[in-house]
C-alpha cells in the first residue's frame, strides 16, 4: 500500500512517518501546502501543493495535525485539492479490540491501548501511550494526547482535546470542543467548550468566554 501526509509543516509528522512504516505502507511523498519548515525526515520526499499531480492525488492521505481546528482546515483543503482518499491508520503495535467501529481518516499512534466497545468518530488522533478503556464514544476531530488514561464508559463530543497525561474518571462526559489540560484529573462532566485543569480538575475557561 501505498500514502501520502497532507501537510509537512508539522512537528508530529515524524509519528506519522514511523507508523506507516512499521505497518509497511510506503510514504510516496509528503505534500507541502504551506511555506515554512518541512518535518518530514526525508525532504527530498516534499512535494508543493501545486506540483501534486493526480498520481498524488489519487492516493489516500493522512493529516498529521494535532488540533482539531487545524485538522480539519487541513482536511477540508486537501479535499478541495483533490486529495479524496483518507487513510486510516492504526500504528502495528496497538493493543485494540476485534471490533473497533470507526469513522474515516482515524491515526492511533504507538503503544495505545483501545478497550472494548470503543467506537470512534472521523479523523480522530490518539496520541502514543494513551490508555481508553472500554465502551468510549469518540466524537470526530478528538484529539488525545500521549499517556492520557480514559476510564469505561466516557463519552467525548467533536472537536475535544485531552492533554497529555490527563486521566478522566468512568462515566464523564466532554462536551463538545472543550479541552482538558495535561494532567487534570476529570471526575464531573465537562461543558461544551470549557477548559479544565487541575486536580480534581476545575473550569478555568467557559465556552462563552
Amino acid at each position: 500500500m501505498r500514502a501520502v501526509i497532507y501537510a509537512t509543516g508539522s512537528t508530529f509528522v515524524v509519528e506519522v512517518e514511523e507508523s506507516l512504516s512499521r505497518a509497511g505502507i510506503e510514504l510516496v511523498a509528503g505534500i507541502r501546502n504551506r511555506d515554512g519548515p518541512c518535518h518530514l525526515s526525508n525532504p527530498a520526499q516534499s512535494v508543493p501543493l501545486a506540483g501534486a499531480g493526480p498520481g498524488l492525488r489519487d492516493l489516500p492521505f493522512i493529516v498529521p495535525l494535532f488540533t482539531p481546528a487545524n485538522r480539519r482546515a487541513a482536511v477540508a483543503e486537501a479535499r478541495a485539492q483533490g486529495f479524496f482518499t483518507p487513510l486510516s491508520l492504526i500504528d502495528p503495535t496497538v493493543i485494540r479490540p476485534r471490533d473497533l467501529p470507526q469513522g474515516e481518516g482515524l491515526y492511533v499512534n504507538a503503544g495505545a491501548v483501545i478497550g472494548a466497545g470503543t467506537r470512534f468518530g472521523a479523523f480522530v488522533v490518539v496520541n502514543r501511550t494513551a490508555s481508553l478503556g472500554h465502551d468510549l464514544i469518540c466524537g470526530d476531530y478528538v484529539s488525545i494526547g500521549p499517556g492520557a488514561v480514559l476510564a469505561g464508559m466516557i463519552t467525548l463530543g467533536d472537536d475535544v482535546v485531552i492533554g497529555a497525561g490527563a486521566v478522566i474518571l468512568p462515566e464523564v462526559t466532554v462536551g463538545a470542543g472543550a479541552v482538558v489540560a495535561a494532567g487534570a484529573v476529570v471526575n464531573r462532566d465537562v461543558p461544551a467548550g470549557a477548559t479544565v485543569a487541575g486536580n480534581p480538575a476545575r473550569i478555568v475557561r467557559r465556552g462563552d468566554a
